[in-house]
């Protein structure tokens, strides 16, 4: 990973068209998911959610600079 997104181990860009719709990064820390920006195409927003209690801005700030960077900012039908 880059200098850019330091704090960020590992991440996954992942769809989602089951319960809901549209495309994600996720953001792991080890093996664990400890959050997930993703665009909602259903709800047409983007929303941030933690799995852990407490995270460095810093990692949150990157995961969502990360997001914008790889997720195009269009909305699918």
């Amino acid at each position: 990973m880059t200098e850019k997104f330091s704090k960020i181990e590992r991440y996954v860009v992942a769809s989602d068209v089951g319960a809901r719709d549209g495309i994600g990064v996720e953001i792991y820390s080890g093996n664990d998911m400890i959050m997930e920006v993703f665009r909602d195409d259903t709800k047409r927003k983007r929303e941030v959610t933690l799995y852990q209690k407490e995270i460095d801005l810093e990692l949150v700030e990157q995961a969502i600079a990360l997001f914008k960077l790889e997720i195009p900012e269009d909305y699918q039908n």
